[in-house]
């Protein structure tokens, strides 16, 4: 099976850790667009030195840039039989417009998303994992009034995503919080509920 997915879920819901657990599982590659990104401006293609230029402003990427990356990305991954195509994708959409662009994107490629995975978890539980992973890793930056910043934002801007897919029964919404195991073993039921 090549699974197409979005996983979703708050910072601090454990989506990177996960999103690599499934793909080993899947056998398909785990895209973070932060992964795309850096890639691009490393390799200084011309969508790289692009991102750069508005990241060195300390400006966002606009939609247009990161579109265009994960277009490439997933356009690059095809190599036969699109239907064998297989990804998960971590940090894109963002937003109800990428969502649009990401349909295009896969109508393009001849292929569909098999859905969403929501990882959820509470506002509280992941501002203290944010809180000691900054602690670990010497996150200065990283403070609880930045932190819930983050997360009234991710909650504007990229909850309505969830919205979307459910209201197309594409949404799967998954505890996030347990252990690093019990979660991915919570998602790899609900990519069956998916497939059904």
């Amino acid at each position: 099976m090549s699974a197409r997915i979005v996983l979703l879920g708050p910072p601090g819901a454990g989506k990177g850790t996960q999103a690599a657990r499934l793909a080993e599982t899947l056998g398909v590659e785990a895209i973070s667009t932060g992964d795309i990104f850096r890639a691009n401006i490393k390799g200084e293609t011309e969508l790289g030195k692009l991102a750069q230029d508005y990241t060195s402003r300390g400006e966002l990427v606009p939609d247009s840039v990161t579109n265009a990356m994960v277009r490439d990305k997933l356009a690059s991954k095809i190599s036969g039989d699109p239907s064998e195509l297989g990804f998960i994708l971590d940090g894109y959409p963002r937003n109800v417009a990428q969502v649009e662009e990401l349909d295009a994107i896969l109508a393009d490629l001849g292929v569909s998303l098999d859905g969403a995975l929501e990882i959820t978890a509470d506002n509280d539980v992941v501002t203290e994992r944010l809180l000691k992973r900054a602690e670990i890793e010497g996150r200065a930056d990283d403070t609880e009034p930045v932190i819930r910043h983050r997360l009234s934002v991710y909650a504007e801007q990229t909850a309505p995503i969830s919205a979307v897919y459910s209201e197309r029964g594409a949404l799967v919404e998954v505890d996030g919080i347990g252990e690093v195991d019990e979660v991915t073993a919570r998602l790899v039921d609900a990519l069956e509920s998916l497939e059904k």
